[in-house]
């Protein structure tokens, strides 16, 4: 087993049109305003940028990412990230009974020393920081939704 290697997959039930939820998941420099764990993001084009996450650890981690698909259509977001995560991300939103079922799908290497020197005693605590910072995603953009 790669202990440094990650896949997760989170399923969110948001109020709202996908179209709707697809335009504020399109916005990426707005992540910070309803997702306290992305603590900065700047992306020049739109397509591609930096991004900052800190969750209940004491540590940031810093992301390159670049637009890898942007389908409407389908309800599909993709990006490659490379830096201190090196991999995928990806949501896909449908129509739920409430409004949109939005999922998250992310495969990852860890890059971090200090995370893949821990990474068998730390993966337990990794993969609780990356729920917690998820579960605060579902409930800031469903916050976010409701006010808009």
């Amino acid at each position: 087993m790669n202990w440094c290697h990650y896949r997760f997959r989170s399923l969110w039930d948001l109020p709202g049109a996908p179209a709707d939820v697809y335009a504020v998941l399109e916005r990426v420099e707005d992540y910070p305003l309803w997702w306290p764990q992305v603590r900065e993001v700047t992306s020049p084009d739109g397509r591609s940028g930096v991004a900052r996450f800190r969750s209940f650890l004491p540590y940031d981690l810093l992301v390159t990412a670049h637009e890898r698909r942007r389908d409407p259509d389908a309800g599909v977001l993709e990006i490659g990230m490379t830096g201190d995560l090196e991999g995928w991300a990806r949501w896909t939103l449908t129509a739920g009974p409430k409004g949109t079922r939005a999922r998250y799908d992310q495969e990852v290497e860890v890059r971090r020393p200090l995370m893949r020197r821990l990474a068998v005693p730390g993966r337990p605590v990794f993969l609780l920081n990356h729920a917690l910072m998820m579960r605060a995603g579902r409930r800031g953009l469903a916050a976010h939704l409701a006010a808009v």
